[in-house]
């Protein structure tokens, strides 16, 4: 009878040992099984490719994350004007009315000047050199610094690469020609052109061509060929310059509240991330597979005028660019902060490039 006891208590005592591992998994499994039911909105109007439709654009995204996630976060899509303004979407996320919202941080300049840098940098890097950076360069860690106090969360969602200077109702032969120019034209680099004379305005996408084709502004910019011929400012302005100087690429950015995100389990927190990564390369893939036959039917069927701004205006560009950026950073420590780590970053990824692509790419070959 003492063998057979302990017999049972060492029985007992493994099947207890079994149930408690497998307590816990089943608790994992029924947080797991949670379907996650959000909401995301957009800076760009119903139909916007690019942006709203087709490959790598936002409902892509959606797609793409429910698939994933195989049907555990399920996002509901609102274009501008849907659900909230257009450029409603960084206080709707912070405040949680929405839950994501799919637009470029250099809108919300007004709530933090640093985030800017995260959309583009006139004269700055490239879609390589700035998804580097963002991804492997401590850009990232950066742009979670800037958006902490705010109560968001961001990642790199898109690329359009580098952008054309934009559409002009009157020719644009030297500096002095900006100067008195009412243009639409977001972020640092409208600031720098404050500084040529010209009258910025800040405007969504939906609303350029209309206030274009008025005569409401004077010129703008808008992402290039493809995409501005889709909203028709070829009827409403004939001269189309480059290069893009002001936007070297364009970064979409994927706004997520705080709250929610670290609430949400690390798989799908990785379903997130690697849906908006994967719509970062798609998009910037899209743009470069239509653009050049966008721009052939601009010159061929619209009567578009395609320019070089001249050597001239590049450089007084370059000059007023680096005198602004110093300017401006010096009055906001964290902007300064992600300015020196940003260009000292570029710096790394210019003197790589030199001996590499661009002595490839320099050559006619």
């Amino acid at each position: 009878m003492s063998l057979d006891r302990r017999k049972f208590l060492k029985g007992g005592l493994a099947a207890a040992a079994t149930a408690g591992t497998m307590a816990a998994p089943a608790i994992v499994r029924a947080d797991s099984n949670k379907t996650y039911h959000l909401k995301m909105t957009s800076a760009y109007p119903p139909g916007s490719p690019f942006y709203t439709t087709g490959p790598g654009s936002a409902t892509d995204f959606v797609k793409r994350v429910e698939a994933m996630s195989g049907g555990r976060v399920k996002i509901k899509f609102y274009a501008a004007g849907e659900l909230i303004p257009a450029l409603g979407g960084f206080d709707a996320v912070r405040e949680g009315t929405v839950d994501m919202n799919w637009a470029n941080a250099y809108f919300w300049a007004g709530k933090s000047f640093a985030a800017q840098f995260f959309t583009n940098v006139p004269f700055g890097m490239d879609v390589l050199g700035t998804n580097a950076w963002l991804s492997q360069g401590g850009g990232q860690a950066l742009w979670d610094e800037v958006y902490a106090p705010f109560g968001l969360k961001a990642f790199a969602a898109g690329n359009t690469g580098m952008q054309m200077t934009g559409w002009f109702r009157k020719p644009i032969n030297g500096v002095e020609d900006f100067k008195g120019l009412r243009m639409r034209i977001p972020g640092l680099s409208g600031k720098v052109y404050e500084q040529l004379g010209v009258s910025v305005k800040l405007l969504p996408g939906g609303e350029i061509f209309p206030a274009l084709q008025r005569g409401v502004i004077d010129a703008a910019e808008f992402v290039g060929p493809y995409l501005d011929r889709k909203l028709g400012l070829q009827n409403a302005a004939k001269y189309y310059y480059t290069p893009g100087w002001h936007e070297p690429n364009n970064v979409t950015e994927l706004l997520i509240n705080k709250k929610l995100w670290e609430g949400m389990p690390k798989d799908l927190q990785a379903v997130i991330h690697n849906a908006a990564t994967a719509c970062n390369e798609i998009s910037f893939a899209w743009c470069n597979a239509n653009n050049a036959a966008a721009l052939k039917d601009l010159v061929d069927n619209h009567g578009v005028k395609v320019g070089t701004l001249s050597p001239a205006i590049i450089k007084r560009l370059r000059e007023v660019t680096s005198d602004t950026l110093s300017g401006l950073t010096a009055k906001d420590p964290l902007a300064k902060k992600v300015s020196d780590h940003y260009f000292g970053f570029k710096k790394q990824v210019d003197a790589w490039l030199d001996v590499s692509e661009s002595v490839v790419l320099s050559q006619k070959l």
